[in-house]
């Protein structure tokens, strides 16, 4: 393990923790910054895994996001695992490349090892592990609940692609500009997930967060409902809920209008952000707490 490593006070919350480790396994080696609450006594908590866009770094993503503000408030654990510049020049995790979307292969294993770490070395609770990201981090996201359904509870996805959307670099651009075609098919068990893609996303076309939806509604026989909002002097947007026939939430789509490629209402101390909302990180949070690995 690497010792503990001060953060930028931006980024920990009064009393919380954020430190940095490192994993290593057959596929290779990551380092990972870990935020600790400061309400952790040894009880079982969620943990929340965080995939950073390209050119960016776990400090930048948790301080664009605040999501490490957002878990002191819940008693959450919250893990950045890093993608270097060694293994993409951008550092953007490689959801597009074959080995790079089997499970117990390449970084789907490199990110559920980080999870598995964790709960080696803090009390996790199990059913309550959850996977989001960002651009090139969302479609990984997507990637690991559909690899990994028996480990996140949820995922979380913004400005994201489905999961098979590509298998090489230029169906990767591809799909960025216009989306996948036809949607790859889903896992075979529903993972609860929540998208969030901005109308006038120019790097990875809106119809992608769409795709998303579509795959992971492969499952199930679910409603639809439509919300509205505004935020005040920001973003309108749309908000759709897809329900199960017990009256239970199971996805949500926000479709941001107005909005390019950035996270919602994040800080525009990261990088990526757009700080009008609305909150894709609140919102993110809410949606994960509800849910439950069954």
């Amino acid at each position: 393990m690497d010792p503990a490593a001060p953060a930028a006070p931006h980024v920990t919350p009064e009393g919380g923790q954020f430190i940095t480790r490192s994993f290593a396994n057959h596929a290779g080696k990551r380092a990972y910054k870990l935020y600790i609450p400061s309400g952790y006594r040894g009880q079982k908590l969620p943990l929340i895994v965080m995939l950073h866009g390209c050119t960016q770094s776990p400090d930048d993503f948790a301080a664009g996001t605040r999501m490490n503000s957002a878990a002191e408030a819940q008693d959450c654990f919250v893990a950045y695992p890093e993608q270097p510049s060694s293994a993409n020049g951008s550092k953007c995790w490689n959801w597009y490349k074959p080995a790079d979307q089997r499970r117990e292969q390449g970084e789907p294993s490199l990110v559920a090892g980080i999870a598995r770490a964790i709960m080696g070395e803090y009390k996790v609770d199990p059913q309550r592990i959850y996977v989001a990201g960002l651009s090139a981090g969302a479609a990984a996201a997507v990637v690991m609940g559909a690899t990994y359904p028996d480990l996140f509870a949820a995922v979380g996805v913004h400005s994201g692609l489905a999961c098979g959307a590509a298998n090489d670099l230029p169906s990767a651009l591809a799909a960025m500009r216009q989306g996948a075609g036809a949607s790859p098919p889903g896992s075979g068990r529903i993972i609860p997930t929540i998208v969030f893609h901005g109308d006038r996303d120019a790097t990875v076309h809106p119809r992608n967060g769409d795709q998303v939806i579509e795959q992971v509604m492969a499952t199930g026989n679910l409603q639809q409902s439509v919300k509205r909002g505004a935020v005040p002097g920001g973003h309108t947007y749309s908000q759709t809920l897809h329900i199960d026939e017990f009256g239970d939430v199971v996805h949500e789509q926000w479709v941001i209008h107005g909005a390019g490629h950035a996270w919602s209402g994040g800080s525009p101390t990261g990088s990526y952000i757009d700080p009008f909302g609305p909150d894709a990180t609140g919102e993110m949070l809410r949606f994960f707490l509800e849910h439950r690995r069954q």
